[in-house]
């Protein structure tokens, strides 16, 4: 855990994951323990509560003065460019997705960061893997860009564990849904729209099929998971790739009749596009009792708890 002066850094703050976990944390630690950056400045409105600093990861001496000027111990990197929008430009994805990982990982070696958490992805996995229960050591291969800078990622914080002893710490993350950011260019995204356009009075076209079955997590139990692996004492971590992480298993149809349960008159109409093709090379559920056997992970949310929770928040700020 962080002693005293010590704190954490976020980089990529500004991302959906990044704006919840940055909020958890300041509740956590307390609001000067936290350090919040992103590459687009504007993004500082978002964090009244913390220190902000804009870091591009490629200026690595200027990471390195933020690590030193703040005695960051912790460092959560989530930068990256998302499965769909990673497809329209790959080059980018993969220099920003692995070789910005690669920045991070050097600089937190060279400055003594004591433990950095990075996101990995259900997206590693692709045709060849069992798509049912997938394992946690299953086939890697990846049919997209922003899998293979995933999976390839999984290996280099392996090896910064195994070669120079920095403590990485990394999660298989599923589709992720929340409430306080729109989405943003996942293949997964589609299920935050349904929810915004429910509370709004509007119907959405899916570009998913109604019947493609995905492994989501609502995203209390996305920030929930990070801290709780961020905490677990080092030997009990015994995965340094990427721990498998389930929350429930759903469909698009599935999410419309729940958010139907709320909002009655809420409609999708289905017309599938280029994205169906990732969605299908993706596990339909993954294995993760090794995640729930070394440090206790256990989802709290199920799908219609977390559509009335979504609703009740977003129907509040609506007024």
């Amino acid at each position: 855990m962080l002693k005293d002066k010590q704190r954490i850094l976020v980089i990529g703050a500004g991302g959906q994951l990044g704006q919840e976990l940055v909020r958890t944390l300041t509740a956590v630690f307390g609001e000067d323990r936290v350090v919040a950056s992103d590459i687009d400045r504007t993004k500082a409105r978002y964090f009244k509560q913390c220190p902000f600093e804009p870091l591009n990861v490629f200026a690595t001496e200027h990471m390195e003065t933020i690590v030193q000027h703040y005695n960051i111990k912790h460092i959560y990197h989530l930068a990256a460019i998302l499965s769909a929008h990673g497809e329209k430009h790959p080059m980018a994805t993969w220099q920003v997705n692995l070789d910005g990982l690669l920045q991070v990982l050097e600089v937190s070696k060279k400055m003594k960061v004591e433990r950095v958490f990075w996101p990995s992805s259900i997206a590693v996995f692709g045709k060849h893997s069992p798509l049912e229960n997938t394992p946690q050591h299953g086939m890697r291969d990846a049919g997209t860009v922003y899998g293979i800078a995933k999976a390839a990622g999984e290996l280099w914080c392996q090896y910064y564990y195994e070669r120079y002893g920095l403590d990485v710490r990394c999660l298989r993350y599923p589709g992720l849904i929340g409430h306080r950011s729109l989405p943003g260019g996942g293949t997964t995204d589609y299920a935050v729209d349904f929810y915004h356009r429910a509370v709004k009075g509007e119907s959405y076209t899916c570009y998913l099929a109604p019947d493609i079955r995905l492994p989501m997590l609502y995203m209390p139990d996305a920030i929930k998971a990070a801290l709780q692996l961020m905490k677990a004492p080092r030997e009990r971590i015994r995965v340094r790739s990427g721990y498998n992480l389930q929350g429930m298993s759903v469909t698009p149809k599935e999410i419309e009749l729940s958010i139907q349960r709320f909002c009655p008159d809420f409609k999708v109409v289905y017309e599938p596009d280029q994205r169906q093709a990732i969605a299908e090379g993706w596990p339909r559920a993954v294995y993760d009792a090794p995640a729930s056997k070394d440090w206790g992970w256990a989802p709290k949310y199920d799908l219609d708890f977390m559509s009335e929770d979504i609703l009740m928040h977003l129907m509040e700020r609506i007024g």
